[in-house]
């Protein structure tokens, strides 16, 4: 490990022994200025402390320009006074919002969304100061690769992003769980750290203006989320909404005049660095939901809207532009990320492209592992054109590029405008399949609330049904459980959308429809990725594969879980090829090596 365990328990312990008595079963909010590195890599012990008192935590690194903790101290203010039968104008808007929600919501949600958070930190001098003071504690923290991390960051940013002045850069982070529950490395989240202040180190040197958050994680969808998070995430939905003709957005309106709402940062391009866990529900979103212009369909939550992604049936009907592109990462070791990420994208996506183009040139696919494991082989057909109307299922190869907040590619085909959505690392030409029949061995990782590792003598064995349904025949029950927990969970959020009407019923019986389907197929082309313990990293390794349970990326494929499975191809020495229109045989790998 390349930092001191000993020292960051060291420093975990003494926020404890400051904190003890003071955060247990409460929220702690803090804000810090963008430039304050030491008060940044102290938040790693303060909220692994904070964790494992039980406590909650919020945190919002900031410009001077960013006005979102002004907005959200005027709003608890106004709460306040609601609270207290105050006649103020914030006072009277809120409660004709509050009043226009609780037909939806009940009002004790609704009280527990708007009330102050309770202990409220902000980073001074040498420590953090509010309802608590304590010191900054960084003595954990050794930069590493420093000078490789920047250029990897500036490559990402330049070639994945393009970045721009005018770009509002947000980063989601991660805080230190608790030792309870952390099953990720704690060097990996330590890492994470130096990724994102790399991020931002690059992203004001193109003059972009940045802002970090992370908030406590939840085991579970259906979790009650960190309630300032939700509540700044509906402001920024129902901003966004305030001209809907519906009662609950015009009684917002009048509630943004009043505590300036208009004044929110909304992101144009953002990356989120995810460990473990969900942010649990949102209850606006999940409630009412968010309309799409015409009021045709609706969105569940801000981010959908703001993306906009080409695989959302709303996107379809949905008049309002993309306002973000986004990418996703993992906190990976770093020098797992530098490896993987510091390429150059343009020839990464060359490669992409040429296994496209042959896979797009094939009406169905096989896929047969030529070597068992645990008495089992991968034997698969992948069909990619749906009988009813021949809608061919195309494969794509863009997971490297959102330099452009409309999809270009998407737009030439539809006419409609998508946002970019993408991973880093990157490398992987994918596609939703019509139907999967056959029998897939897993034996990498598979990704559900985390990464997870598969044991390589007790692989997932999945047999897909002639219909294209799956069912699970053999497992680690560890992982079998973890399914078998989500989606009972999965079924109750379905159940909960229906109650509450915040989708269409044609969108909640497609969920259920494809509960048991299939999302997606992919072959990984990325040569620098190597073998680890996370899944971004491992279904971008050229030569191996990946199959996706669940939603797909096809408007009709939508559902509410998508868990990859990584195959290692070689191993298995894994033939893959596929016939075109005139039956000719279409090769793309022979015993699990790329043949493009």
């Amino acid at each position: 490990m390349k930092y001191s365990k000993q020292t960051f328990n060291r420093e975990v312990h003494a926020y404890v022994k400051a904190l003890k008595g003071k955060v247990e079963k409460k929220l702690t909010f803090i804000t810090l200025p963008i430039e304050n590195k030491i008060a940044f890599y102290s938040l790693a012990p303060l909220s692994a402390a904070i964790h494992n008192l039980e406590g909650d935590m919020h945190v919002l690194v900031i410009s001077k320009e960013n006005r979102d903790a002004t907005i959200l101290q005027s709003l608890w203010d106004s709460f306040d006074e609601h609270k207290a039968g105050a006649a103020s104008r914030e006072a009277r808007a809120l409660a004709g919002f509050i009043g226009k929600a609780k037909k939806k919501i009940a009002e004790k949600d609704l009280d527990a969304l708007f009330a102050r958070p309770d202990l409220v930190l902000a980073a001074g001098d040498g420590g953090f100061e509010g309802s608590v003071a304590v010191p900054y504690r960084v003595s954990w923290h050794v930069p590493y690769r420093w000078n490789e991390l920047l250029a990897t960051a500036e490559r990402v940013l330049t070639q994945g992003y393009a970045l721009k002045r005018t770009d509002r850069f947000g980063i989601g982070f991660e805080l230190i769980p608790s030792a309870k529950t952390i099953e990720l490395p704690l060097e990996d989240y330590l890492d994470s750290y130096a990724m994102a202040r790399a991020f931002t180190e690059i992203a004001l040197k193109k003059g972009s203006k940045v802002s970090l958050a992370a908030v406590t994680m939840r085991a579970s969808r259906l979790d009650d989320p960190v309630r300032t998070m939700d509540v700044l995430t509906t402001l920024r939905g129902c901003e966004i909404e305030k001209d809907i003709p519906e009662p609950v957005f015009r009684a917002f309106r009048t509630l943004s005049q009043a505590i300036g709402a208009q004044r929110l940062t909304f992101n144009t391009a953002a990356i989120h660095i995810h460990g473990k866990g969900y942010f649990g529900k949102h209850l606006f979103g999940e409630s009412i939901g968010y309309p799409t212009k015409n009021r045709k369909s609706r969105w569940t939550t801000p981010g959908e809207m703001m993306l906009k992604d080409r695989y959302s049936p709303q996107t379809f009907i949905e008049d309002r532009d993309p306002m973000m592109r986004y990418a996703l990462t993992e906190t990976l070791p770093l020098d797992i990320f530098i490896e993987t990420c510091n390429l150059d994208y343009a020839i990464l996506k060359k490669r992409s492209d040429a296994v496209r183009d042959v896979l797009n040139r094939c009406d169905y696919l096989l896929v047969k592992g030529n070597k068992a494991k645990k008495g089992a082989k991968t034997d698969l057909r992948v069909d990619l054109i749906r009988k009813t109307d021949n809608h061919r299922r195309m494969f794509t190869s863009s997971d490297c590029d959102v330099r452009y907040m409309i999809d270009k590619d998407f737009y030439k085909e539809t006419g409609k405008k998508a946002g970019n959505y993408a991973n880093f690392p990157s490398g992987e030409t994918f596609t939703t399949p019509e139907k999967v029949t056959g029998t897939l061995v897993g034996d990498v990782v598979i990704n559900i609330d985390r990464s997870r590792v598969i044991p390589k003598n007790r692989p997932l064995i999945v047999h897909f049904s002639d219909k294209g349904r799956w069912t699970l025949n053999d497992g680690p029950e560890d992982i079998r459980k973890k399914m078998e927990k989500e989606i009972a969970e999965g079924l109750k959020r379905i159940e909960h959308l229906e109650k509450q009407r915040s989708l269409p019923k044609s969108m909640t019986d497609m969920y259920r429809e494809n509960i048991d389907g299939v999302g997606e197929f992919a072959v990984n082309t990325n040569p620098k990725a190597k073998l680890c313990d996370y899944l971004i990293v491992n279904e971008k390794i050229a030569g191996m594969i990946h199959l996706a349970l669940g939603m797909g990326f096809e408007t009709d494929k939508k559902t509410v879980y998508h868990w990859d499975i990584v195959i290692n191809a070689p191993e298995q020495e894994i033939d893959i090829y596929g016939f075109d229109k005139k039956g000719r045989e279409q090769w793309v790998m022979k015993q699990g090596k790329l043949v493009v």
